[in-house]
């Protein structure tokens, strides 16, 4: 029996195309409007009351009713202020509609002007285009929707990068517009191997994000495994590179970052020519680097500006002031509290008359510098840059000052924070910074309670976590665990380009041939 009452609806609807939208008195309109189905209706005033009853509260809705001159066919144009471009829709849509008496062959039968038209048939696609700042539009007599591409959000000028500046690389950084960031990298790579792999994220906000990859370099797993976890997110909405990556990371319990988060196209750029992936969010002004390796985080894009013996230098510096950010308070409580058999008479003599009238151990007066270094640090980056700079040298300056003559710490505290804090600013990663920021206090705790013991232990826990960690299931310590010389040219040390013909294993690249012989050969 219901399958009979539903082939009879059918049969219906079929001999009845063009529906009136005016009922007889005392008939119900909710069979036309149905309320339990997704499918857009034929008449046209039960769709825009639909839509209105869809967005209630939302005064930046705007319908606009009209005749279509082509076909004299009745339309509405459904749009939000603000998401939408008012001058392409009144220039490239409405004009053409009610002006224009050409036909067109385009799809729908009308002429429009807009770059991209979509057809649409159910209502959560309706919504769904609205949100994204396009214009809907609604015919009479048609039970599909037509999407015009008319989006025109406020956005920022394409800015340099704040937070990683470059002496030699390009002074454009991402901007919040997916679709911008996209067109920035595409000028780097102008080529037709670069693919863009979108999905939508959120049950809410629906995040655009897409996966920008070169089809024959990249690996098909490390792709899948990225696009899968990226789809089994069951979020209301992302709304920066950072939740997504937190979300997908592999150890999330790790302090180390899993991912690189980049501001800088040509970062990024040279990232995809590796073999990585590179995932850009919509509405986030950084995109995302996979996988990657430990060493990625001691690299610049100005490494490869430079000669390759400066280049080097700088990275091996970049190594030894990561140590010391991460050893040199607990190394420092360690032989002031136990090994202080280990340092020079006279350097010994020196500590013990700084130290004379501080009343609290080296751990506490470790932890009370090293806390009021943080939060001169936090002040400094919360504050607009004149009033940060500012606070930042005073507040140096004038808290050292006071709380050495107070008493509080010596003065060996106050050039061992210094130093610390000089270490860390060297290093050109800003995730990775945050990262030695924790291990320094889990350090000067293992310093504390064992001595120059508990720093060994403590370093010996790091590397094993190093070794068992992964990033997209790429292990994080490669080339070193495990080790691959081959990607050793471009690690800690660079070589010079002419020496690295191939791609790094770690990004794993199905095409590991990065460029042929080009070593000059000078004079004969």
């Amino acid at each position: 029996m219901r399958f009979l009452e539903l082939l009879n609806r059918k049969k219906y609807r079929t001999s009845q195309p063009q529906q009136s939208s005016k009922q007889p008195s005392g008939q119900s309109s909710q069979p036309n409007r149905q309320p339990n189905n997704d499918l857009i209706n034929l008449d046209l005033p039960q769709n825009v009351a639909y839509i209105q009853g869809m967005f209630t509260q939302t005064p930046d809705l705007n319908v606009r009713q009209f005749t279509i001159k082509q076909s004299g066919e009745q339309a509405a144009l459904v749009y939000l202020d603000g998401l939408a471009d008012k001058n392409s829709i009144n220039n490239n849509v409405l004009r053409p509609l009610q002006f224009e008496s050409e036909t067109s062959d385009a799809i729908g039968g009308f002429t429009v002007t807009v770059g991209r038209v979509q057809t649409l048939s159910a209502w959560p696609d309706v919504e769904a285009s609205i949100l994204q700042g396009n214009s809907v539009l609604l015919i009479a007599g048609r039970t599909e929707a037509y999407s015009l591409d008319t989006t025109g959000w406020p956005q920022r000028a394409i800015e340099d990068p704040q937070i990683e500046a470059s002496l030699k690389g390009a002074h454009q950084g991402f901007v919040e517009t997916g679709s911008q960031n996209i067109a920035m990298l595409r000028r780097y790579i102008p080529n037709r191997e670069l693919k863009v792999l979108e999905i939508s994220v959120g049950e809410r906000g629906h995040t655009k994000t897409s996966i920008l990859y070169l089809a024959d370099v990249t690996h098909p797993d490390v792709l899948k495994e990225m696009e899968d976890r990226i789809r089994q997110l069951d979020v209301d909405v992302i709304l920066n590179t950072g939740e997504l990556a937190e979300l997908i990371e592999d150890n999330p319990y790790s302090p180390f970052p899993q991912f690189i988060l980049t501001e800088r196209p040509d970062a990024a750029a040279s990232q995809i020519l590796q073999g990585r992936l590179v995932v850009v969010v919509d509405r986030s002004p950084s995109v995302l680097v996979a996988p990657v390796t430990f060493t990625s985080f001691f690299q610049n894009i100005d490494d490869y500006s430079t000669r390759w013996s400066i280049a080097t230098f700088i990275r091996l510096l970049r190594l030894f002031a990561f140590f010391i950010a991460v050893l040199l308070p607990g190394l420092y409580i360690a032989i002031t509290s136990y090994n202080f058999e280990t340092i020079p008479v006279k350097l010994l003599v020196t500590i013990g008359e700084s130290r004379g009238r501080v009343p609290f151990p080296p751990f506490v007066e470790a932890i009370l510098m090293e806390i009021t270094l943080e939060m001169m640090r936090e002040a400094g980056v919360r504050l607009p840059a004149p009033v940060g700079q500012t606070v930042g040298i005073v507040g140096g300056i004038v808290i050292g000052q006071a709380i050495v003559q107070a008493g509080l710490v010596s003065n060996i505290m106050v050039i061992v924070v210094a130093f610390t804090a000089i270490a860390s600013f060297i290093l050109p990663n800003y995730d990775m910074v945050a990262a030695v920021r924790l291990l320094r206090f889990a350090m000067m705790a293992a310093a504390s309670m064992f001595g120059i013991v508990g720093i060994v232990i403590a370093v010996m826990t790091l590397i094993g976590h190093l070794i068992a960690l992964e990033s997209l299931g790429t292990p994080y310590g490669t080339p070193f665990a495990p080790i691959r010389l081959a990607d050793w040219k471009d690690a800690l040390i660079r070589m010079p380009l002419w020496k690295m013909k191939n791609r790094p294993l770690s990004a794993r690249a199905v095409q590991l041939k990065r460029q042929g012989s080009n070593h000059p050969e000078g004079d004969s």
